[in-house]
């Protein structure tokens, strides 16, 4: 049993107005870290509709399709935008965690890490926004619900922003549990503790500014696991963020690159007890390059270490 690494040239092609935060560099450097490490390579396929449509409206999906520019770029929003090559990088990001879902499920693999860009945590049901245009990983999430036949599946998301999008799009379903930490008061403004969804599915625990490593490491431990093992997922997806870095520069938390490896370690042991190692991650937010990259191989690197372990055992 080994750790896929699912990419594709593709999400290199989405092009963000000089200055932008979410940019082609970001894959470069967490592509540049990951070499040479024990990983199967694995090419994000395109999205299909069929699962595109189990976490968004048609309409949606046509309208990011036909904002998609031929040449040039244009803006969705003030922090979203499209290039030539955003709509096929959007596809290959979502099609990757589908991808992702198939491999594991199968135990082709015993977890994988998807790192393909533009990310999707911010993209609501019908609104692309904060640099997110498809929710991949609740696409991902949905997919092994309806087409694998699972009855739960569970999220995680230690990116510094609250998945609002995510929420959006399984806070109504019973069958996926969304559990957050994210730093507030901060963009998107959502995720504060009263936003438990539609059938107690949703868990926020929001972080002051300058909280570090022994506050997260205290509500990971003694909120977000616990409400993740009394649901009983039968796969844990990770909504990879590593914003919530000390060196981002975008929000003001202040972990270290050993708290992504600790996060992890604490989400395999869960993963192990409850859902025979089916883990699977995807590239949310980071924006210092060398954190990113330091911080995504940490990530990376306890993946493949216990996917190693699953071999043996």
């Amino acid at each position: 049993m080994t750790t896929a690494l699912i990419t594709h040239p593709d999400c290199l092609l989405h092009i963000t107005p000089e200055g932008h935060p979410e940019q082609v560099a970001r894959l470069d450097h967490i592509l540049a870290a990951l070499d040479g490490k024990d990983l199967v390579p694995v090419k994000a396929p395109l999205v299909a509709d069929d699962d595109l449509l189990r976490a968004h409206p048609k309409a949606h999906i046509d309208a990011i399709r036909d904002a998609a520019p031929d040449s040039g770029m244009i803006s969705l929003d003030a922090d979203t935008h499209m290039s030539a090559g955003s709509l096929a990088a959007a596809l290959r990001a979502a099609g990757g965690n589908v991808r992702a879902v198939d491999m594991v499920l199968a135990g082709e693999v015993a977890n994988a890490f998807v790192a393909c860009r533009p990310p999707g945590h911010h993209a609501e049901r019908e609104t692309p926004m904060g640099f997110c245009l498809f929710g991949n990983i609740a696409v991902a999430a949905k997919h092994a619900l309806d087409h694998h036949g699972l009855a739960r599946v569970a999220i995680v998301d230690f990116d510094v922003h609250h998945g609002n999008g995510t929420q959006d799009l399984v806070e109504g379903d019973p069958r996926i549990f969304f559990a957050s930490t994210h730093q507030m008061p901060l963009y998107p403004g959502t995720g504060s503790p009263d936003e438990v969804g539609g059938s107690n599915n949703v868990l926020n625990v929001p972080l002051p500014d300058g909280a570090g490593s022994a506050e997260f490491r205290s509500v990971i431990r003694d909120q977000v696991l616990p409400a993740v093992a009394a649901f009983k997922p039968e796969l844990i997806l990770i909504s990879a963020g590593f914003d919530a870095h000390r060196a981002d520069p975008l929000a003001g938390l202040m972990l270290e690159t050993e708290d992504f490896a600790w996060v992890t370690e604490q989400i395999c042991d869960l993963a192990d007890a409850l859902c025979q190692g089916r883990i699977i991650s995807t590239l949310e937010g980071g924006y210092d390059l060398h954190a990113l990259a330091d911080s995504t191989a940490a990530h990376v690197d306890v993946l493949i270490a216990r996917g190693g372990r699953l071999a043996l055992a």
